[in-house]
């Protein structure tokens, strides 16, 4: 079951992603050395170009031929290759996932965004997975940082940010059709064209379609939650005369999903984007950005929403003499919410119109050449629930050599209040068991990090972040006239922390083999700030294992030939009474000429199914997949 009223009953019973620097083809990617991986530029770290290398932040990239090579159907699915994060699937749609701590059903902490456009929704404060999709040919990459990011990209980029960044038309010329079947991705096509409309502008257009089945129960039997979704979209990219680029696109989808009662879940809607970059110099330039995003959801005896979000975005990147490189910028976002209520719960007041607006600024400070590097800023939000917001950070880099960066960061982030957190009524009309939360605040977190990357040849890289959480007002359910039970409202009482490290390796074993692996450890725990009676939900908001591993493999049998294999463990998650678990995915892949490739992939060979998320009276199983994928280029 969806939606942000489960998140809030379940208390009870217990800019931009820019016009970018582009990668090499899939095909020639994958020939690259380590070395010429870790000069990949990633602009999500200080929203200017940076050498992966050099970056003072914990983040990882998932490249275009990682995606392919890994067999994922989906953005989640992908995601899984960034070893700093928690990802965890809850049934055969919905997933958990965030960075350093406090992972649940509707994680909150974590901001993701797909061409510069915001994922979020208002309405809990988080992400709703089962509608963030494209054809995943198109994507270019996957830039993943852990830990704050709030400095450059504001409220809620608090754990972390999840940046999803497609191909330019330029690059996806031609042709390409796709189909697969399986047994839990029961029928997958995609289809996709781009030509050129004139001398410098690029285009492409888009479809899919796929139908998911049912997870199981612990018991055996159906999950009753297979779902299927249809989508399509077009992009335009013109390089203009005088420095000048433009980019329109856009998304339209729809699609429902089974569920116990009756009737189905609907979800639908769609988006358009536009973007001009004009570029002064190597160093210079600014960007706009203007996009609408629409959204439509029913879930039946629970709420019906339509939200529609308005925002625009600028920034403008130039040098100060020789020691500084400034960025600053502006955005401003509104949100229209009208929510059909039902008799077990209710919003009020059932239709809203919120704003948001920012001002930041930044500067990365040479303190000596090529060595040292300072970057300070701070971002300025107001928003209709709590006013003014500020989120400061400072960043120290220092390059010894063109082999090793030692960074240290200290960063203040927020995650505002959502419609869950102030204005839901269970059940509609009183006697309530849950009041709105007249007395909300935002999320506090103060971050320190200390990270080091090193290159220990060009085949072998090493990665180490540490970090120590102060969180403060977090959300709580408490009593509105202790000691009696009920209602209770969400309020700010809890403050937590989190601490732990993450440790990946890459290495080019040989020409034709390549491993990667990842390591992170994690510790999570909250209590009652002083003169607070939270009602015990201090033991559910955080959902996290305290042991992550993963081993990745690429192997080139020959020109023709390529094998992977992914296996992972997760450790137990207490608060749920979910034991750990190890899995095993593999996959086969055959281009018998460069216009066509044919995959056999299986996912979680090793049991037939498993539980990665969820309490056991709601928990969903994860079931042994395997499915087969025909890719035509032409």
């Amino acid at each position: 079951m969806a939606g942000a009223t489960v998140a809030a009953m379940g208390f009870a019973a217990s800019a931009a992603g820019q016009t970018q620097p582009v990668l090499p083809e899939p095909l020639a990617l994958k020939k690259l050395s380590v070395d010429q991986l870790m000069d990949i530029e990633v602009t999500s770290v200080s929203k200017s170009p940076e050498k992966l290398s050099e970056v003072a932040s914990a983040i990882q990239v998932v490249t275009a031929d990682d995606i392919r090579r890994s067999g994922a159907t989906s953005i989640p699915e992908a995601l899984r290759q960034a070893t700093n994060l928690e990802v965890a699937q809850i049934d055969a749609r919905q997933w958990a996932i965030t960075s350093r701590g406090f992972n649940n059903v509707f994680a909150n902490k974590m901001l993701v965004m797909i061409d510069g456009r915001s994922v979020y929704t208002p309405l809990f404060a988080g992400v709703y997975w089962d509608v963030q999709d494209t054809l995943l040919a198109d994507l270019d990459r996957i830039e993943v940082i852990s830990g704050p990011g709030a400095t450059q990209w504001g409220a809620n980029a608090v754990n972390g940010v999840i940046n999803v960044i497609s191909k330019s038309a330029k690059e996806t010329q031609g042709g390409l059709l796709e189909a697969g079947v399986g047994t839990e991705l029961q029928d997958s096509y995609g289809l996709r064209y781009g030509g050129e409309l004139a001398p410098g502008v690029y285009y492409r257009i888009y479809g899919k379609y796929f139908d998911r089945g049912d997870t199981v129960r612990p018991n055996g039997q159906s999950g009753n939650d297979a779902w299927n979704v249809g989508q399509g979209g077009f992009r335009v990219d013109w390089d203009a005369a005088a420095g000048n680029a433009l980019t329109l696109q856009g998304d339209l989808y729809s699609g429902a999903a089974t569920r116990a009662g009756p009737d189905d879940t609907r979800m639908s809607g769609g988006n358009v984007i536009g973007r001009w970059t004009h570029t002064f110099a190597e160093n210079s330039d600014l960007q706009l950005q203007v996009y609408y995003d629409h959204t439509y959801r029913n879930i039946p005896g629970s709420f019906i929403q339509a939200l529609d979000t308005y925002d625009i975005d600028f920034q403008h990147r130039f040098p100060v003499g020789q020691a500084h490189d400034i960025v600053w910028g502006f955005g401003f976002r509104e949100v229209d919410d009208d929510i059909v209520n039902t008799p077990a719960n209710a919003f009020l007041p059932p239709q809203v119109s919120r704003d948001w607006s920012n001002l930041f600024i930044q500067d990365k400070i040479a303190l000596v050449e090529d060595r040292l590097h300072l970057t300070v800023g701070t971002k300025v939000e107001y928003n209709d629930y709590t006013g003014l917001e500020f989120e400061p950070s400072v960043r120290l880099a220092f390059t010894p050599d063109r082999v090793s960066t030692l960074w240290a960061a200290v960063s203040r982030a927020v995650r505002t209040p959502s419609r869950v957190d102030t204005d839901l009524y269970s059940p509609a009309t009183p006697p309530y068991n849950i009041a709105g939360g007249p007395n909300v605040v935002s999320e506090k977190l103060i971050a320190y990090e200390v990270g080091y990357r090193v290159q220990i040849d060009p085949q072998l890289a090493l990665s180490l972040a540490t970090y120590y959480n102060d969180y403060n007002d977090l959300r709580s359910l408490e009593p509105l006239s202790p000691p009696a039970a009920f209602p209770a409202v969400l309020s700010s009482g809890l403050e937590g922390y989190s601490l732990g490290a993450e440790l990946t390796a890459d290495w080019q074993a040989t020409a034709w083999w390549r491993l990667r692996a990842g390591w992170t450890e994690l510790r999570v725990g909250s209590e009652p700030q002083p003169g607070s009676p939270d009602r015990g939900t201090s033991r559910s908001i955080a959902m996290d294992p305290n042991h992550q591993f993963s081993l990745r493999s690429q192997w080139d049998w020959t020109a023709n030939w390529e094998t992977d294999a992914a296996l992972r463990y997760v450790g137990p998650i207490n608060t749920q009474q979910l034991p750990g678990y190890t899995e095993l995915d593999l996959r086969v892949g055959w281009h018998p000429t460069p216009a066509w490739e044919f995959s056999l992939v299986g996912q979680n060979l090793l049991h037939d199914h498993h539980p990665e998320f969820n309490s056991p009276l709601s928990r969903r199983e994860i079931q042994r997949s395997l499915y087969g994928k025909a890719t035509w280029r032409f």
